[in-house]
């Protein structure tokens, strides 16, 4: 397996020795915590995802749902072929419980790099051990990855970027590691006009992101099923605009196979991950192209992607010059 790990402080060659991996002259020590090497604090500023992907750890994953949600948006956000990726070096950023993890391990023979700032890691490592032999998986900043630059051959980030302190920043950072003539995807939350934050996220948010994670669980946990009530009663007498004021992520970006348990779980999983993060900065598409410019890339996409229930995400795609 490819060994590419360095300090992501002075970019210095790491070795692994016990359970750490230190530099050559020893002044930097960075430990492996059950099998997973950590190259930031432990408790940051993604606690709140940590805490939701360990809860929730297989509930967004296609071989739990025995659907292909996850492989479809990747393969068509990305537009990468298998075989193909299967024999270069692939980053992703911010895996999260692993769910587009999985897909690449399952439908590739390639090895994976990938990183998450929480100990969501923890979740990934346990869902995807079949496939050990193939990931490197870490704990890790966006702005502080084990990488040198210009290692990777392709960089992928979904559904990340919204969540960084910096959108500029963590983009910057993201085609730092991406080598000459390699491609970078990315998701995120779009601006679609003025009525984006007109919204029962953006009102309440300044309240929920403050409250302690198990609080808010409860909270959404307690009002989850009178929610999922209205919202589906307001969309079936056609005001589906009226349920941006409930406080409950959109159920119709649902798969649309999930069962009823599932889809309320979904709910839960999804309103909780829209009300405890601390940052949430959607941006607009034609000014994420500009930054992708900026920054020495060639876009080669910039638009929404369509699911099979004509749902739609913001994808950017941009080859490195």
């Amino acid at each position: 397996m490819s060994k590419l790990y360095v300090s992501p402080i002075t970019g210095k060659k790491l070795n692994k020795k016990d359970n750490y991996y230190i530099s050559e002259n020893g002044s930097e020590k960075f430990p492996i915590i059950n099998s997973i090497p950590r190259f930031c604090k432990i408790v940051n500023y993604t606690e709140s995802f940590g805490y939701q992907w360990n809860k929730f750890d297989r509930t967004q994953l296609d071989s739990t749902n025995f659907i292909n949600f996850s492989e479809e948006r990747f393969y068509k956000s990305t537009k990468w072929e298998p075989k193909i990726i299967s024999n270069e070096n692939i980053l992703e950023v911010g895996s999260g419980a692993g769910r587009f993890t999985e897909v690449f391990l399952k439908t590739t023979t390639g090895i994976l790099h990938s990183i998450d700032y929480s100990n969501a890691v923890e979740a990934n490592y346990r869902n995807t051990i079949k496939y050990k032999n193939r990931l490197e998986l870490s704990q890790a900043s966006i702005y502080e990855m084990p990488f040198l630059d210009n290692s990777f051959d392709k960089v992928f980030c979904f559904g990340v970027l919204q969540h960084t302190p910096s959108f500029e920043r963590s983009l910057e950072s993201l085609i730092k590691k991406t080598r000459i003539g390699g491609q970078i995807v990315i998701d995120f939350y779009p601006i679609k006009g003025w009525y984006t934050k007109f919204h029962a996220k953006y009102i309440l948010r300044p309240i929920t992101k403050k409250l302690n994670h198990r609080l808010l669980y409860k909270l959404i946990n307690m009002n989850i099923n009178w929610m999922i009530i209205l919202f589906d009663l307001l969309c079936s007498i056609n005001l589906k605009i009226l349920t941006r004021f409930i406080p409950i992520v959109d159920l119709y970006l649902f798969p649309k196979d999930l069962t009823k348990s599932q889809r309320k779980k979904w709910a839960i999983m999804d309103t909780f991950d829209m009300f405890s993060p601390e940052f949430d900065n959607p941006m607009r598409i034609n000014k994420v192209k500009k930054l992708f410019i900026k920054m020495g890339c060639k876009v080669t996409f910039a638009g929404f992607i369509k699911n099979e229930q004509n749902c739609s995400g913001a994808v950017v795609r941009a080859i490195k010059l």
